[in-house]
């Protein structure tokens, strides 16, 4: 457990849910999932892409400043979401806050770009260095905002962003900075990224024809969290998600952070986690201090629709929670998996979750009982390494 709880006091995000907390609160009170078929490379496949309302201010953003011309979606998705965040906490220009920003797979689009013109060529372009440097989010995020605190980047694959908590409470924590902004930041819809998940034989290739409590799941390409399924099915999604963190329990706070925790899995190789995940068991361990495991409520699952990896995560909670299983929900059926930034829209949707009282549960997932109130909320994050992340959210 913490020293003192500390205040999210805005999040900001950006994906196929919407742009705004009503949009996505809208989108996630629905059995509908937001997954399209496009056409990547020279294949059509399922993905989780932006509204065209995002689309059009990500380009007018671009347009806006001539440095902007040359940078990846995914800085500018961070850039954009980063203003709303820091807008909605009141933070001031040039105020005195940290910036952590992360990205799993970093400047997908350009790598790929720039690549290819020097196979074709044989030279690089002059921008292909500055532009596809992992730093790059959290650099122009605090060049943008004109923030005078820290600056740190980091990739954890896909437990990027609640790796930004971690770093944001121990930075607070220590009494070097009161405010922290944090999140995650991925672009990862272009062919070769496609390709290499694909190469995992994680991608998804639905639909198929099973049937459950007359849910059809051939309507759903990703079927997260759902334990029965017979093949993989994972959906990459581009968004970008920011969270304020402030020291202490503020009148504007969302919810509060109570508990962080982390590990890493021994790993037999580098893909997957054990059978019952043992990073899972030992984050949430962590997370929970010396609280009594009956007290969640609510588990944000990272369940990324694979075989292995969503089981293995529930039965390591089962192995934390015994007999009281808390209420299991997850979004990645709904928004795809968005590596990097994938734990912000999950501390997006506890936050949800707490602030309207009301569980987000899965079309195609039995549930024995849906929880009365909503006091505390645990969100999951793991990624290849085995890197897991457990946060522990509470009403303000």
């Amino acid at each position: 457990m913490l020293k003192e709880p500390i205040s999210i006091t805005a999040i900001s995000s950006i994906s196929s849910l919407g742009q705004t907390f009503d949009e996505v609160w809208e989108s996630y009170e629905n059995d509908s999932h937001f997954l399209t078929e496009a056409d990547i490379g020279n294949q059509s496949v399922w993905v989780s892409k932006l509204t065209e309302t995002v689309k059009g201010a990500i380009q007018i953003l671009r347009q806006s400043d001539a440095n902007y011309k040359y940078l990846d979606d995914s800085v500018l998705f961070g850039i954009y979401t980063a203003r709303k965040a820091v807008g909605t906490a009141g933070w001031g220009e040039g105020s005195n806050f940290g910036v952590n920003i992360g990205s799993s797979r970093g400047a997908t689009s350009l790598f790929e770009k720039y690549h290819q013109e020097f196979l074709t060529e044989g030279k690089s372009s002059t921008l292909s260095s500055p532009t596809t440097t992992l730093g790059n989010i959290s650099s122009w995020v605090a060049h943008d905002l004109k923030s005078k605190g820290p600056e740190i980047s980091h990739s954890i694959t896909c437990s990027t962003a609640l790796h930004a908590v971690l770093n944001a409470v121990a930075w607070i924590q220590s009494g070097m900075t009161d405010k922290f902004l944090v999140g995650g930041s991925e672009a990862p819809l272009t062919p070769f990224t496609i390709a290499q998940m694909q190469a995992l034989k994680v991608y998804s290739r639905m639909p198929s024809r099973a049937q459950s409590r007359g849910i059809d799941k051939k309507n759903y390409p990703c079927l997260a969290m759902d334990l029965d399924k017979k093949q993989n099915t994972m959906v990459l999604g581009e968004a970008s998600g920011m969270a304020c963190l402030e020291k202490g329990i503020k009148k504007n706070s969302l919810a509060l952070i109570e508990g962080i925790g982390y590990a890493t899995e021994p790993l037999e190789h580098g893909v997957s986690i054990s059978t019952d995940a043992q990073c899972f068991q030992d984050s949430m361990k962590m997370a929970l201090g010396n609280l009594n495991p009956f007290e969640v409520d609510v588990v944000v699952m990272h369940a990324p629709g694979t075989i292995k990896g969503d089981l293995s995560e529930f039965n390591a909670i089962k192995k934390v929670f015994c007999n009281k299983i808390p209420f299991l929900t997850t979004n990645k059926w709904k928004v795809g998996h968005t590596f990097g930034a994938s734990g912000s829209l999950s501390l997006e949707m506890a936050v949800l979750m707490l602030n309207h009282q009301r569980p987000v549960s899965i079309p195609f997932v039995t549930y024995e009982a849906l929880p009365k109130t909503i006091e505390k909320v645990m969100v999951n994050a793991v990624g290849f390494g085995g890197n897991a992340v457990s946060i522990l959210l509470s009403k303000r």
